[in-house]
């Protein structure tokens, strides 16, 4: 066995059981090793695709995302991925591999460590045959106690040297007189009862508390737990974008905070006194530039990480702790104390929610008929609310980035906080399709929704492919504005030229078709009789959707998004 053979083998025992990639020279015979003792390899199209796949898949699946890929080239393409999903605190191993120390003209030779480091990775390396099964494990230890993104360069003359022994290798690489001590998992933090108790009488004195959870209550497992305290204090719960449907099914849930927060939502939480932040970093996203917290409200933040309480904005009070495990312990307080509280939970404001909670239910007046060449164009809201009632409640919904995504992110309902994967920490176009394409994988019991706009698509239409390769029964809709809509309403009414960022029509559906899938173009309500008729059928390969979609008006979250830039 050489070190390649056993690093292949080592990941597949630490969880590595499925695998994204493209596979080059240099991680060739690794890959084939996971393959061997297990693990089930997805083959993309692009580099940039598998690294994207896999960080979904971490995401959905809530295990380990691991992504191979080729020395040099084959980890550049990787790179926008990585961002991604190191911005967003995913589990991703990126096995990668890497020129010989001694090739030092190779053409393949770049500094993989410094780039892994310049997008917030962690590098590691396999060393030694010696040390190869301890780097392995370190790296896999990083990614999922630290929840970081992990590249472990596989230099090609550690690769091909024979593997020794187990004993003789752990005689090499353990001191004389070391005794192993076994891995301890350690407990989840939480606050000491001093911190605990301030929470709790903050929530004690507060008459109309909201509490806003986001990656980390979602990742805590803290649904329940912040329900049963919500109860308890009268808050209303809302969550960060990256959390929406944590609190599915809640008559007092807010839905989501910030620039795709409803008006009913937006007012409520600009009147709290009280703002808990659960796991969320309170982002110029999550408040509207801060606009959402009201001038006299106190701000409490509860986070794992210390460094990222007061990072965005100043707290009024700061606790270092799991959003769950903290969330129990608050609410034992103020059992202990006997403290109970309507709050902000009323009938009217249930009753209110009910009636104006979700964006479908906040009346629009549709955009004009307009019309090109090919006809009418559908107003996006109308699209996306007929999507909604066609599709099954069972569902995940893929967003990437641009001027339309705030339609399929909030007027697709999602059935729980797994239910929308949104890949916006480092906000780069043309990640859906492969995230996508990675939560089909990961969870196939439900249908999933890629929603694009036509820039992403073309940007990533290779990986159509993957899916119809795949046999994934996956939704693919594009909703084609035949422009980069975000800057064009960005710059457009200041009388810039937009020749740059404007195209020429494409038909989509014949290019879906070209790869295998179903397809429709779509400009009214009535063409998707087309998409219900696939939802149907057996669904064994992907369905484009290609929505001629209104183009002339921005997407209504679009100039507070560009505050931030």
């Amino acid at each position: 066995m050489n070190v390649a053979e056993a690093v292949g083998r080592a990941l597949a025992r630490l969880g590595a059981d499925t695998v994204f990639g493209v596979v080059g020279s240099g991680n060739f015979h690794v890959t084939n090793a996971l393959i061997a003792h297990g693990a089930r390899f997805v083959a993309a199209r692009h580099e940039g695709g598998a690294a994207t796949m896999a960080d979904a898949y971490a995401r959905v699946s809530g295990g380990l995302g691991v992504v191979t890929v080729h020395q040099g080239p084959g980890l550049t393409n990787a790179v926008t991925g990585m961002a991604e999903a190191a911005k967003s605190g995913t589990p991703l191993l990126v096995v990668a591999g890497e020129t010989a120390a001694a090739a030092v003209r190779s053409n393949f030779r770049i500094d993989q460590a410094a780039i892994a480091a310049a997008v917030g990775a962690v590098p590691e390396r396999v060393h030694s045959p010696q040390t190869a099964l301890d780097d392995v494990a370190r790296a896999c230890r990083t990614a999922v106690a630290e929840r970081r993104t992990v590249l472990l360069g596989l230099p090609l003359d550690v690769q091909g040297a024979a593997f020794p022994d187990e004993e003789s290798r752990r005689s090499a690489a353990r001191p004389a007189g070391h005794q192993p001590r076994p891995a301890r998992v350690p407990p989840l933090p939480v606050p000491p009862p001093v911190a605990v108790a301030r929470l709790a009488d903050a929530l004690q004195a507060a008459r109309r508390p909201v509490f806003v959870a986001g990656r980390g209550a979602r990742l805590s497992g803290a649904r329940e737990p912040l329900a049963g305290l919500a109860e308890r204090c009268g808050a209303l719960p809302a969550t960060s974008a990256v959390a929406r449907g944590l609190f599915a099914g809640d008559p007092f849930a807010l839905d989501v905070s910030g620039g795709f927060a409803t008006p009913a939502a937006a007012e409520l939480i600009r009147g709290a006194d009280l703002i808990v932040a659960w796991g969320c970093s309170l982002t110029m996203w999550t408040t509207r530039h801060g606009a959402l917290i009201g001038p006299d409200a106190k701000v409490v933040q509860v986070d794992v990480d210390a460094r990222a309480l007061g990072a965005h904005r100043p707290v009024d009070l700061g606790l270092i702790g799991d959003a769950a495990e903290t969330a129990r312990a608050v609410l034992a307080e103020l059992e202990s104390r006997g403290h109970r509280s309507t709050g902000h939970r009323t009938p009217e404001t249930a009753e209110r929610l009910a009636r104006e909670g979700r964006w479908r239910d906040v009346p629009y007046q549709e955009y004009p008929d307009a019309k090109d060449d090919g006809g009418p164009r559908i107003d996006p809201r109308t699209l996306t609310i007929a999507l909604d009632d066609l599709l099954p409640r069972e569902r995940t919904v893929a967003v990437d980035s641009g001027n339309f995504m705030g339609y399929p992110a909030m007027f697709l309902d999602v059935p729980d906080g797994d239910g929308l994967v949104f890949t916006q920490a480092f906000q780069s176009v043309g990640l859906g399709l492969a995230t996508a394409i990675g939560a089909a994988v990961a969870r196939p019991d439900r249908l999933t929704v890629a929603a694009l706009g036509d820039g992403g698509a073309l940007m990533s239409i290779a990986e159509l492919e993957t899916a119809v390769r795949l046999g994934l029964g996956l939704l693919v809709v594009v909703y084609d504005d035949e422009a980069y809509g975000a800057e064009v309403h960005h710059f457009g009414p200041g009388g810039h030229p937009l020749d740059t960022v404007t195209f020429p029509p494409a038909d989509l559906a014949a290019i879906g078709r070209g790869f295998g899938c179903a397809a429709a173009t779509v400009r009214r309500r009535e063409d998707l009789a087309a998409v219900a008729d696939w939802l149907a059928g057996p669904r064994d390969r992907p369905m484009v959707v290609d929505a001629k979609v209104a183009r002339d008006r921005p997407a209504w979250w679009l100039a507070e998004a560009f505050r931030g830039h």
